[in-house]
């Protein structure tokens, strides 16, 4: 019986094989081209023209699951309807 090929899971959860590896292995080898690594963005997309800030906010649990469950309703997140209630009560764009 033949042994299944070794896989690696990544950070991600991607499933690596040898075959890929050796495969990033020989894309290494030939070099990259930096100013096209420098064009993909890493992490998060800004939300504004600057970096956003983490505050921290402390809500009662009746509030918690309001908004919760506006996200879930709107298919968006918790943080987008938080920002988008406080964009309208402080009237920003």
């Amino acid at each position: 019986m033949a042994e299944s090929p070794k896989t690696y899971e990544t950070k991600t959860g991607k499933i690596l094989t040898d075959t890929d590896i050796e495969a990033l292995a020989d894309e290494a080898e030939r070099g990259f081209d930096v100013e096209i690594l420098k064009e993909r963005r890493r992490g998060r997309p800004m939300l504004g023209n600057a970096p956003s800030e983490v505050v921290p906010v402390r809500l009662d649990p009746e509030l918690r699951r309001a908004v919760e469950a506006r996200a879930e309703l709107d298919h968006t997140t918790s943080s987008e309807i938080i920002r988008e209630a406080l964009r309208r009560f402080l009237d920003v764009a």
